[in-house]
């Protein structure tokens, strides 16, 4: 699919772009039904950009039906640490720059630039969403589904997110979890409970050990 279709033109939304600043500056003190009237993919890129960490337990459920959990912990920009269960001996952890997937059975260690995975929408506050989501149809009214596909990088599969509009919550959502499809057609999901937002939360939460043998 081109890429100008994951733009805001292709998604029903023809917006300039001084039309798309003006919906960004307003604040997060308006009225939610306003937001939500407005342009849901901007109240996505509201709610991103005034949620600098956030906690929550997670549960992954990968195509075989098989459940990990675990904590995840985000400091925005670019932190994040999905620290699994006890018996799982993996670790994927976000410095800033990079994704780290870290594989303690085999001593593996691998990276991926932020920037070229769609988990960067969700990363970065500023990345202009209109750039690489669409929205999905709504069949539920209390939801936002934004679909990520960044067409620079269609390795890195697509990732689409679930908000539950929550008038609490800044802009009036809560990231509820994602599905991730691959390019093998491997979906993914990710379910999140217990969301707490701008807590503190310390750098040291995303250092982690090195498997590797260290060279002689």
């Amino acid at each position: 699919m081109p890429a100008s279709s994951w733009g805001l033109r292709r998604s029903g939304f023809l917006l300039s772009k001084a039309a798309y600043a003006f919906a960004l500056s307003i604040p997060l003190a308006a009225p939610v039904p306003v937001l939500a009237q407005v342009f849901p993919m901007v109240q996505v890129q509201q709610h991103l950009r005034a949620v600098d960490t956030m906690t929550a337990q997670f549960t992954q459920v990968d195509r075989n039906g098989r459940s990990l959990s675990g904590e995840l912990t985000l400091k925005r920009p670019g932190k994040v640490r999905f620290q699994y269960q006890s018996a799982v001996p993996l670790l994927v952890v976000g410095d800033g720059n990079s994704l780290i997937m870290i594989d303690y059975k085999v001593r593996q260690v691998s990276r991926v630039p932020i920037s070229s995975s769609p988990l960067s929408a969700l990363l970065d506050p500023n990345k202009d969403l209109s750039r690489v989501a669409r929205l999905s149809p709504l069949t539920n009214r209390d939801k936002v589904v934004l679909e990520v596909r960044d067409p620079k990088h269609p390795e890195s599969g697509t990732f689409t997110f679930s908000f539950s509009r929550s008038p609490t919550s800044p802009a009036g959502l809560m990231l509820e979890g994602w599905t991730v499809l691959d390019t093998q057609g491997n979906r993914t999901t990710v379910h999140l409970t217990g969301q707490r937002l701008n807590v503190v939360v310390s750098d040291k939460a995303f250092t982690w050990n090195d498997p590797r043998p260290r060279s002689r």
